[in-house]
């Protein structure tokens, strides 16, 4: 039985006006070619086919979306284990397509199933009873996507099939909300002086990027969002605990860092992006959503008084020439490209590679 709890608690008539918005966005932004006018699609149905025409702060864009968007999400052993998922089809990931074969690896991590605070009881479980698609208590339950299909007592993963189904590592079962600060500053010559690229001509833009300590891969640090938490505050403290290992200092120390950090992230800024993140613990039934923000320290000057130190879950932590070069964990190569867009800094050699590949 497919459900979308949350929505069908509204009023009929605001029910009604939302779904004719909604089917409307979808017929007028389907590609030439691909007609659907002849029957409108059930909200219940919709996949990522149509998400990228109706959510304009993420990272769809015209460059082959579909294939950026569910890729490391179908990659197996899964992480931290030696799990296979069922192989799934390119052709096969949507929900639109049906399969009634699709078999997927049930698996939930020993480390989700002891009970930390930060993990949701089995479905199963007597006492559970979740509010999907809203706000649950301290939980956030909803998706920055809109609404996601709840089948069987689980949500289903809006995007498509992954090839395994519980939650993996991901503690809550659908949405599981992070948050991503990149930090910025232009590279600088001994005299202070912007360093342009000699092909390109445009300035060279860094980021402060850690090395996890769970797979070794690099990235941009952040991390999952507190029950309660406000989004502004989860980007600060991730990025005291893993760029400049705040839990390890002092209380004097602490409250200079966070007169520094107030400073940083206080500046100006813009949100990268905001939604599902094609991630390698995502499941058909627990999937990573975040929100990236740049903060950008202009001069340079706040940052130099923030000596970079490696804390929590980062192994090291320095800064990082922005380049097409790049290879870091996740979506965040994505999420750096759209900052180099935004600030007109150097990405390419090759003008043709507009797009993220």
């Amino acid at each position: 039985m497919l459900l979308l709890t949350g929505a069908l608690r509204a009023t009929v008539p605001r029910f009604a006006r939302a779904f004719a918005v909604f089917s409307v966005t979808v017929t007028l932004s389907i590609p030439p070619g691909r007609c659907v006018l002849q029957r409108r699609l059930p909200l219940s149905n919709l996949s990522a086919d149509y998400w990228p025409h109706l959510h304009p702060v993420n990272m769809f864009n015209s460059c082959d979306a579909k294939k950026f968007y569910h890729s490391k999400a179908l990659t197996s052993p899964y992480p931290g284990s030696h799990v296979e998922r069922s192989r799934v089809p390119e052709d096969k990931v949507s929900w639109l397509i049906e399969w009634e074969d699709y078999n997927p690896v049930e698996y939930t991590a020993r480390s989700v199933l002891a009970g930390p605070s930060w993990a949701d009881p089995q479905i199963n479980d007597k006492s559970f009873s979740p509010k999907f698609n809203e706000r649950d208590g301290e939980v956030e339950r909803k998706s920055l996507n809109g609404l996601y299909v709840v089948e069987n007592g689980r949500p289903r993963n809006p995007v498509g099939r992954t090839g395994l189904a519980g939650r993996g590592l991901l503690g809550r079962w659908g949405p599981n909300h992070a948050a991503d600060p990149i930090v910025t500053r232009w590279k600088r010559d001994g005299s202070g002086n912007k360093i342009a690229h000699p092909v390109t001509g445009k300035n060279i833009l860094q980021f402060v990027a850690i090395k996890r300590r769970d797979c070794g891969e690099w990235a941009i640090p952040g991390g999952m969002v507190d029950p309660g938490e406000k989004i502004s505050a989860t980007l600060k403290r991730e990025f005291g605990e893993e760029a400049l290992n705040s839990l390890q200092k002092s209380p004097d120390e602490k409250a200079e860092l966070e007169k520094q950090l107030h400073k940083l992230f206080s500046q100006e800024h813009f949100v990268v992006y905001r939604g599902y993140v094609d991630d390698p613990r995502n499941t058909d039934n627990a999937w990573m959503e975040t929100e990236a923000v740049n903060y950008h320290d202009e001069t340079g000057e706040t940052m130099d008084s923030l000596p970079l130190e490696a804390g929590d879950d980062a192994g090291v932590v320095k800064w990082v020439d922005i380049s097409e070069d790049l290879k870091l964990y996740a979506s965040h190569n994505y999420f750096i490209k759209l900052v180099t867009d935004k600030r007109e800094a150097h990405w390419s050699e090759d003008p043709s590679h507009a797009c993220y590949e």
